[in-house]
C-alpha cells in the first residue's frame, strides 16, 4: 500500500487514561505488570531521591502512556504527596523523576499505574491522525486499538537518615602532567576541558565562570575552561619559517615577517600564521605550505598532537576548500520525546566561506557536510550561541537586514526518526530563524548579554582630511530598533578613536580608546557617559595597540607605556605592568619597552608582549613574551620573543590544555609553552656494606619533554634562563650575569623489611647538571628499597625511582694483635769488654775489699728494629717541600684544561 503524505488532521478520539470507556471493545487487552525503583535506600535527609517507574509490555515507539503514571509518597507522620498523573516515555513507557526527602525516619512510596486506551488510527509521537501524514517530517504508523489494564505496587518502604548517603567521590582537578582523552571517571575535570578558539561560543554559568565575566565570550579574546602555563618551560618547538639574523652583506638586518621570502602564507590566514587556529581534544589542527612541494606552492592541512607535536595525518587542501574556522559541538536528536539523557555530542570543524557551510570530520579530515551557505551579499558572519549566526545583508541602497541562521544541520528542528543521523539542509533560506531591519552595515561590537550592538563611524574635516570626531550609534539585536546616537566633541579634533580594535561592549557598557590614552565609556541602554579613565601616561601613552581584551570586570590596554587594566564599573586604572630595558640606550621610550601588541586573556592570566607599529632595523633587542597576572598586574614569567609589524595586530598564538602556543620571529619557530614530563634514576651501592658505614645515595632528574630530553630540570625561578640558553643562544648567566640555575627537590626515603618508612631527607639537584646525593648511615641490617621523589611543579610533571641496598653485620671489635718481637729474649747483656768469669772461691782476704762500680755498658742492637729518626723540623720542610711541589703541578693541569 502506498501512502500519500498529506498534512492529515488530529483524530477526534486520542489515548485517554483510566477504564477502558463504555462500549469499546479493544482489538487486544493486555495485563500489566508496574515496576518501582528509588535510590539510594537509606538517604541522607535534604538529598535528592530517585524515582523511576515503567509498565511491562513495552509498546510500540509511537506511543505512550499519557497521564497514567502516579506515584503517592508518605513520609513518616503519614502525609501523602501525590506525584503526578504524569506522561512516560515512548516506547519503552517509563519515566524518571527526583524528590526532595526532609524528614528523618521510615517512608512510604507506592506507584499506580492508571491503565490506558488507544483507539485505532495514524500514530505519530503519541497522537492519532485520521489519515497517513508526515507531521514533524515523521511517517505515521497505522495501529489497531488496544488496552492496557490499571495495576499498582505495594508500598515499598524508604529509611531517611541523618547522615549523608555520599555518591561517587568527586575527582580532584589534575596538578600534575595529565593528557587526553579523559577518562569519563573524571567528570569534574570538564571545567578544565576547552578548546581553541572559544570567541562567540556561550558560556556556561555557574560555579566555574570566572566572576564579573559575560558568559557570551563575544569577541573579549577571553578563553574559558582551560588552564594556561605558569613558568616559560619548552615542551617542544618547531621551524614554521626563515628568519634570525642575516649577516653577510645585509648586515645586522633580520627577517621578521612572514610576508617576506621564505615565510608567505596564504592570503586567507592574514596575519595569523605559523600555528595551529583550532586545538580540540588535544589536536592542533594547522594550514600551511608544505615546503618543496613543488613548482607550484601546495597548502597542506595537518592535525598533530599538541604536547608532542607528533603528526597524525596531513592531506593537500582541496582546491577552493578553505580552513575550519571554529568548532561544533551538535547535539543529537533524542530517539523518543523528553530523553534528554541519551543526548550526546557530534564535533565538527566548520567553515563558513564561499557561499558554503563546510563541516569536517576531526579524527579524519574528510568533509562531513558540504551545503549551500550564505550568499554574498551576507557578511559578518557571528556565531554567537550555539548553533545561532547572526550576519548582515547588504540589500543595497543603505539598507540592510539582520539574518539569524543555525549551522545546524537538521536547521534547527528536533526530528524524531528512527535513524539518528540528520540529513543536511541544502537549503539556506530553509535555516534562516530570524530577519529583522537592520540600521549599520556590519554587526558592530555586541554585548549578548544586554543584546545591543554598538556601530561607530568618524567623523571628518575637509579641512583635516582625517577623523576629528566619533559618532556612536546603537542598536537592539532583538528588533533591530535604533537606541541612541550620539558624537564626541568635534571643536577640538582630539576626540577621535585610536583604533577600531580598541571598543569594546561587555556588562551593559561600551567603552572606546581615544587618540590622547583616555578610555571613554557609554551606557548601553541610555548612551550617556559613565566614566572617562585617566591617561595612560605622557608623552609615550597616546601611541597604542590595535587591540583589547575584556575579562574578569577588566578592559585590558597596551600602549607605549604599559599593560593597563582598567576597571569597568568605574574607569579606575587598577594596575599597570611595565617592561624596563636592562639598557637604557636600547629604546626611545625613556627606558622602557613599548606594547603594539595584542593580548589573550586565560586561566586568571594576560599573556602579551612588547613590540613596535613598525620594528626598526637591526630589530630592537630585549623584546619579550609575558605572562601577567590577569587581576593584580604580577608579573608571572617571561621569555625572549619578537614580532613583526603585522604579526603583533592580531595575537600569533592559542591557549588550551595548560598550554600556549606562540610564534617568535626573532627565531622563526612557533614554540609550546607548558607542564612536561620528567624523568627520575636513583642509585645506591650494588654490594652490601656493614652496619654503621655512611652510603651516598644518588641520581638524577631530568627533562623528558621533546624540546630538551635529559637536560635537567631546573626551579621555576630558573627557567627563563635555561631555556633561553638551551634553544635561543642566550647566556646560561642571563643578560647581566647575575642569574643563577638552581635545580629540583628530590625526597629520598628508605623502606625496610617490616615496611618501616625512613624519611632519609630532601636534596636539590645541581641546576646545571640535574644531579643529586645525599650521604645516609642505614641504622639496622637487612634489605632497604630506597625511593627517590620528585613531587613535580608548575613546569614538570612528577616522577620517581627505585632501588635496594643491603646491610651486613657490623665488624667485629678489633682485638689487639701483639706483634712479634723485635728483640731477642731478656739475656744478660754481652758485654763489650771481655766476658767477666767467676772467680775460683777462694778465702777472703781478712780485709773488706775496695768497692768499685761496673763501667755501664750497652747492649747490641738487634737486626733491624726501628726507623731512622728523623727530628721534627726535618718533617716539617720536607711536607712543606712536597706541598709546594704537587700545588704546581695541579695549577698548571689547570691551565692545560682552560
Amino acid at each position: 500500500m502506498v501512502i500519500v503524505n498529506v498534512q492529515a488532521q488530529l483524530s477526534e478520539e486520542q489515548p485517554a487514561a483510566g477504564s477502558l470507556p463504555f462500549g469499546v471493545t479493544p482489538s487486544i487487552t493486555l495485563t500489566t505488570d508496574p515496576y518501582l525503583s528509588f535510590t539510594p535506600n537509606p538517604i541522607g535527609v535534604g538529598q535528592p531521591l530517585l524515582v523511576n517507574i515503567w509498565v511491562h509490555p513495552p509498546m510500540h515507539v509511537q506511543r505512550h502512556f499519557v497521564q497514567a503514571f502516579v506515584v503517592t509518597i508518605t513520609d513518616p507522620e503519614g502525609n501523602e504527596d501525590v506525584i503526578g498523573p504524569m506522561d512516560s516515555y515512548q516506547g519503552d513507557v517509563s519515566a524518571w523523576f527526583e524528590y526532595p526527602v526532609d524528614q528523618v525516619g521510615t517512608w512510604k512510596v507506592k506507584f499506580d499505574f492508571l491503565g490506558m486506551y488507544f483507539p485505532a488510527g495514524y500514530y505519530v509521537n503519541g497522537e492519532v491522525y485520521d489519515s497517513p501524514t508526515t507531521a514533524l517530517g515523521v511517517n505515521s504508523v497505522y495501529l489497531e486499538s488496544a488496552y492496557y489494564t490499571p495495576a499498582s505496587t505495594p508500598e515499598v518502604e524508604l529509611e531517611v537518615q541523618e547522615d549523608i548517603v555520599y555518591s561517587w567521590p568527586p575527582v580532584e582537578l589534575p596538578t600534575d602532567y595529565w593528557t587526553r582523552p579523559v577518562h569519563p571517571t573524571n567528570r569534574e575535570w570538564w571545567s578544565i576541558l576547552g578548546y581553541f578558539p572559544s570567541t562567540g561560543i556561550v558560556g556556561w554559568e555557574g560555579p566555574y565562570w570566572p566572576a564579573n565575566t559575560n558568559k557570551y565570550m563575544s569577541d573579549y579574546d577571553f578563553i574559558p575552561f582551560v588552564q594556561a602555563p605558569n613558568t616559560a618551560h619548552v615542551m617542544w618547538k618547531r621551524q614554521f619559517m626563515i628568519a634570525g639574523l642575516l649577516g653577510g652583506q645585509a648586515g645586522q638586518i633580520s627577517l621578521t615577517s612572514p610576508e617576506l621570502p621564505g615565510g608567505k602564507f596564504p592570503a586567507f590566514l592574514g596575519t595569523r600564521v605559523g600555528f595551529p587556529h583550532i586545538i580540540y581534544a588535544g589536536r592542533a589542527y594547522e594550514i600551511y605550505e608544505k615546503p618543496g612541494a613543488g613548482s607550484t606552492k601546495q597548502t597542506y592541512w595537518q592535525c598533530y598532537d599538541l604536547r608532542t607535536g607528533e603528526v597524525f595525518w596531513e592531506r593537500p587542501l582541496a582546491p577552493g576548500e578553505s580552513e575550519p574556522q571554529f568548532i561544533e559541538f551538535a547535539s543529537s536528536v533524542e530517539q523518543v520525546p523528553g530523553a534528554t539523557a541519551r543526548v550526546g555530542r557530534t564535533v565538527y570543524l566548520v567553515a563558513i566561506t564561499g557561499g558554503r557551510l563546510i563541516k569536517w570530520d576531526p579524527w579524519t579530515g574528510t568533509i562531513d557536510t558540504n551545503v549551500t551557505g550564505p550568499p554574498a551579499s551576507l557578511s559578518g558572519h557571528t556565531l554567537y550561541g550555539y548553533p545561532y549566526v547572526l550576519s548582515v545583508q547588504n540589500l543595497g541602497g543603505g539598507n540592510y537586514r539582520l539574518i539569524n541562521w543555525t549551522i545546524e544541520n537538521n536547521a534547527g528542528e528536533r526530528i524524531i526518526t528512527n535513524d539518528p543521523v540528520q540529513p543536511a539542509v541544502d537549503d539556506f533560506n530553509a535555516r534562516v530563524k530570524g530577519n529583522i531591519t537592520w540600521p549599520f552595515r556590519s554587526l558592530g561590537a555586541c554585548d549578548f548579554e544586554s543584546m545591543i550592538a554598538v556601530y561607530t563611524a568618524g567623523i571628518s574635516s575637509p579641512g583635516t582630511g582625517v577623523s576629528i570626531g566619533q559618532s556612536i550609534m546603537a542598536a537592539s539585536l532583538i528588533t533591530g530598533e535604533l537606541l541612541w546616537e550620539t558624537t564626541t566633541d568635534i571643536s577640538t579634533g582630539l576626540e577621535t578613536f585610536f583604533s577600531s580594535g580598541m571598543n569594546i561592549a561587555d556588562h551593559g557598557k561600551y567603552a572606546a580608546r581615544m587618540q590622547n590614552g583616555q578610555w571613554y565609556c557609554w551606557d548601553l541602554d541610555s548612551g550617556n557617559i559613565v566614566w572617562k579613565s585617566e591617561s595612560s601616561g605622557w608623552p609615550w601613552g597616546v601611541f597604542a595597540a590595535y587591540q583589547s581584551q575584556s575579562a574578569y570586570g577588566l578592559i585590558y590596554s597596551m600602549d607605549y607605556v604599559g599593560v593597563h587594566a582598567i576597571n569597568w564599573t568605574n574607569g579606575n586604572i587598577e594596575w599597570t605592568f611595565k617592561a624596563p630595558t636592562p639598557y637604557e640606550y636600547e629604546t626611545p621610550y625613556q627606558g622602557y619597552y613599548s606594547w603594539h601588541s595584542s593580548g589573550m586573556v586565560a586561566d586568571g592570566k594576560l599573556f602579551t608582549f612588547t613590540c613596535e607599529h613598525t620594528p626598526s632595523q637591526p630589530l630592537t633587542r630585549g623584546w619579550r613574551l609575558f605572562c601577567i597576572n590577569a587581576t593584580t598586574g604580577e608579573g608571572i614569567w617571561n621569555i625572549t620573543l619578537g614580532e613583526g609589524e603585522a604579526s603583533a595586530r592580531n595575537f600569533q598564538g592559542a591557549i588550551v590544555d595548560g598550554y600556549l602556543v606562540h610564534t617568535n620571529e626573532y627565531d622563526g619557530y612557533m614554540y609550546v609553552f607548558g607542564k612536561g614530563q620528567s624523568g627520575t634514576t636513583v642509585a645506591a651501592p650494588d654490594v652490601a656494606v656493614p652496619k654503621g658505614t655512611a652510603i651516598t645515595i644518588k641520581g638524577t632528574v631530568l627533562d623528558q619533554s621533546p624540546a630538551q630530553p635529559g637536560t635537567p630540570c631546573v626551579s621555576k625561578e630558573s627557567m627563563t634562563t635555561q631555556m633561553e640558553y638551551l634553544h635561543m643562544q642566550q647566556p646560561i648567566d642571563g643578560i647581566k650575569g647575575d642569574a643563577i640555575i638552581t635545580g629540583v627537590p628530590v625526597t629520598l626515603t628508605a623502606v625496610d623489611s617490616d615496611d618501616n618508612w625512613i624519611d632519609i631527607g630532601t636534596v636539590t639537584t645541581d641546576g646545571y647538571y640535574g644531579a643529586f646525593g645525599l650521604a645516609w648511615t642505614p641504622s639496622e641490617e637487612g634489605t632497604y628499597k630506597i625511593i627517590a621523589s620528585f613531587e613535580g611543579d608548575d613546569s614538570y610533571g612528577s616522577s620517581g625511582a627505585a632501588t635496594f641496598v643491603t646491610v651486613g653485620p657490623a665488624p667485629a671489635p678489633a682485638v689487639p694483635i701483639e706483634p712479634e718481637p723485635t728483640e731477642p729474649e731478656p739475656t744478660e747483656p754481652e758485654p763489650t769488654e771481655p766476658e767477666p768469669t767467676e772467680p775460683e772461691p777462694t778465702e777472703p782476704e781478712p780485709t773488706e775489699p775496695e768497692p768499685t762500680e761496673p763501667e755501664p755498658t750497652e747492649p747490641e742492637p738487634t737486626e733491624p728494629t726501628e726507623a731512622p729518626f728523623i727530628t721534627t723540623e726535618v718533617a716539617i720542610i720536607a711536607a712543606v717541600v712536597i706541598a709546594s711541589i704537587i700545588g704546581i703541578a695541579s695549577f698548571w693541569a689547570l691551565r692545560k684544561r682552560k
